[in-house]
């Protein structure tokens, strides 16, 4: 891949090698769910076929197209970097259109950069399902510095439940043994968002 590649051309190879239409439903969640060219190229085979409509074959194509995107080890698309609650929120915002609640975590580098962009798990958040594990296994392997966790509330009333506190406090506290900063927590609503670190819940 040249400096010069964009989204629309990563797109394009995508869909040549894979055989798909660029506008198919197999293209457009691989950057529903990994929205920049950098979470594309830290995919994984294992992470593909998790995905409704690949299986082995697709999913070795795909590998083999992120290899060709690999030539240039600097992709021209800046990571997008979170220097406050706010920022996270600007980034997290198309959450607010989720008909469901959907918990999502951002991994970010030591400079705080966005590395990553993963859903977690979609359905009413609670304790048992949000598990540390899986929280942190993408975290670990892509060598995040830090974290922020974030949900939607389908409502748009963006205030905190016990069970947000709960979920938020499980988390730092497991952030905290492995080594991976839980930053804040971000509840998106209808154009607002709550940080639960302003509210002092970490």
């Amino acid at each position: 891949m040249n400096k010069s590649m964009d989204k629309m051309t990563f797109k394009h190879l995508l869909a040549t090698t894979t055989r798909e239409k660029e506008d198919s439903y197999v293209v457009n969640e691989l950057f529903t769910r990994y929205p920049s060219i950098q979470e594309l190229l830290d995919v994984t085979e294992e992470e593909l076929l998790q995905i409704k409509g690949i299986g082995k074959v697709k999913a070795q194509q795909i590998i083999a197209a992120l290899q060709l995107a690999r030539m240039n080890p600097n992709p021209s698309e800046e990571r997008f970097t979170i220097r406050s609650p706010e920022d996270a929120y600007e980034y997290l915002r198309d959450m607010q259109y989720l008909n469901q609640e959907h918990f999502v975590v951002l991994g970010l580098n030591t400079k705080n950069e966005i590395l990553y962009r993963e859903t977690i798990f979609v359905g009413t958040l609670n304790s048992s399902v949000v598990h540390p594990r899986e929280v942190f296994k993408s975290l670990i392997r892509r060598s995040c510095a830090s974290a922020i966790v974030s949900h939607n509330h389908p409502s748009g009333d963006v205030s905190p439940s016990q069970e947000d506190v709960q979920v938020t406090k499980r988390l730092h506290e497991a952030g905290k043994t492995i080594g991976i900063e839980v930053l804040d927590h971000i509840i998106v609503g209808h154009e607002r968002y709550v940080s639960l670190k302003e509210k002092g819940y970490l």
